[in-house]
């Protein structure tokens, strides 16, 4: 299909978004995070609000964190300053910069903030922003020399598979994805990579293990972390799918089953984004314990046990 046409259907199910003030970030979050080598360290996460991407992805969620058309000037800097001074001090050795866009998509991000952020972010060691390989290029660089800290690009990677990647609407192939890991890491930029569990158009028997080769691809071009993100629903794309029998919401024993997989591959570190994780199917009785020891694998790296209940078996 035609990406506009995509774009057009997938736009068009999407119930009623909130509106977002170009001018407040959304909220932060303080909280340890473990890098490779073991060392854990803290890191604030501010969700900024701005420009949608134009990338239309059929599982994405994102956009109702949007605001509607380019983002103003100084807004960005504006909301990064509003949050920096409420937090309490010392200051944690990371800020990751999530804009639920594309940072290095000028509108998203106006060329005209980046000194002010980077002013910003002087206080941190290391600074993290999130772009589609699409995006990473000189720009990237710029900006990564614009900052005192070390720069880690988060790039969603989202599914390997074939058919699916095909399908949905990213507008990435696994050439360009590999032409951005070598240029980041060429320039001794860190690459974060996100991949979905259930994607669209993945056969759900086969889900885990698309996933975990996923992984595995990622870590082989160099990434040093990989989210796992299981895909939500809500869009109206991904509520079509599934009664076409195309998506299938993901399980919390999908996710448990595909970090213990991945937990220790290639020495990068391996978690599981565990935002909204209460919502996946599991059973009401272990779901909580279950959470709580992915939280644990994510925080030391190290194989646990799964939580034994009577009820479910694990389910």
């Amino acid at each position: 299909m035609n990406a506009s046409i995509a774009d057009q259907r997938i736009r068009s199910l999407r119930p009623p978004k909130p509106y977002v003030d170009p001018f407040a970030a959304h909220g932060s979050l303080v909280e340890e995070e473990r890098r490779p080598g073991g060392k854990i360290e803290r890191a604030l996460t501010v969700f900024l609000a701005g420009a949608e991407c134009p990338f239309t992805c059929s599982f994405c969620d994102l956009w109702r964190y949007t605001i509607d058309g380019p983002t103003p000037n100084g807004a960005l800097p504006a909301q990064l300053e509003r949050v920096l001074d409420g937090l309490d001090q010392p200051f944690p050795e990371r800020v990751k910069l999530y804009n639920a866009s594309n940072f290095f998509d000028r509108r998203a991000v106006p060329a005209a903030d980046l000194p002010a952020l980077a002013t910003l972010c002087r206080a941190f060691s290391a600074v993290t922003v999130e772009s589609h390989a699409n995006t990473v290029g000189p720009a990237t660089l710029d900006f990564a020399r614009q900052i005192r800290g070390r720069l880690e690009v988060a790039v969603g990677l989202e599914t390997i598979h074939p058919d699916a990647a095909s399908r949905i609407n990213k507008r990435l192939d696994l050439t360009r994805f590999e032409r951005a890991a070598r240029f980041l890491l060429d320039n001794e930029i860190d690459l974060r990579v996100f991949v979905l569990l259930g994607a669209p158009h993945v056969p759900t028997a086969e889900s885990v293990e698309w996933t975990a080769r996923a992984v595995a691809y990622a870590v082989e071009r160099g990434a040093s972390v990989v989210s796992i993100i299981p895909v939500r629903g809500g869009n109206g794309e991904t509520e079509r799918l599934q009664q076409l029998g195309e998506f299938a919401p993901p399980t919390l024993a999908q996710l448990e089953d595909v970090l213990d997989r991945c937990l220790t591959l290639g020495g990068a570190v391996v978690t599981a984004d565990l935002w909204d994780a209460g919502r996946l199917p599991a059973c009401g009785h272990c779901r909580a314990a279950r959470i709580e020891r992915l939280h644990q694998l994510n925080t030391t790296g190290r194989a646990e046990p799964r939580v034994a209940c009577a009820t479910c078996a694990g389910a």
